[in-house]
């Protein structure tokens, strides 16, 4: 009788898993879509991306890989919020040159303020930049190592867009938040 149970036990499991594994399979996109991949801020976001002229789906994949949606994480190297802003970076946005604000940096903790402002800093790299994987560099390593890079042959042969980034860590990145950017547009067309 104890072989029976056992048999019995094991049939069951199986057909669970297969009907788990198949629920798994129908809903692969939506489960994806929701756990690896969320929209969370989205009406911030839209409301920014709108606002200055950045596809939403660069900034839903900046703050996945920056922060992965956590509003009050600090980066060892003193970034804040979800989209990893340097507090001097922030400093300087605010000031009058700019948004004209003068927030203090806690304020960075905060969703909107740190997509307004990541967000706004990306039109500015991109107006200053133009190429895309150029922003991203310049949005991780700073504008002015990117500029430096621009100059030299060895990493842009136009001056323009980088061919190499001389940096692992944001080569990286960059490759890091395109590869999100292609899954969040592929979501998008859905």
């Amino acid at each position: 009788m104890k072989i029976k149970t056992k048999r019995a036990v094991v049939f069951i499991s199986i057909i669970a898993i297969a009907l788990v594994t198949g629920i798994l399979i129908g809903l692969g996109w939506d489960l994806y879509d929701r756990f690896a991949l969320p929209y969370k801020y989205q009406s911030c976001i839209e409301k920014y991306s709108a606002e200055y002229d950045i596809p939403e789906e660069i900034i839903f994949s900046i703050i996945k890989v920056e922060s992965s949606f956590r509003a009050g994480v600090t980066s060892p190297v003193g970034a804040m919020g979800l989209m990893q802003m340097m507090p001097a970076t922030f400093e300087w946005l605010t000031g009058d040159y700019h948004l004209g604000e003068n927030l203090p940096t806690v304020s960075l903790y905060d969703p909107e303020v740190s997509i307004r402002y990541g967000t706004y800093y990306l039109r500015y790299l991109k107006d200053k930049f133009g190429d895309w994987n150029t922003v991203l560099a310049a949005y991780n390593a700073g504008e002015g190592k990117v500029s430096k890079w621009l100059k030299d042959e060895r990493y842009s042969s136009d001056g323009k867009t980088l061919h190499t980034i001389p940096f692992s860590e944001t080569e990286s990145y960059v490759k890091k938040v395109n590869n999100e950017i292609g899954i969040y547009r592929t979501l998008y067309e859905k």
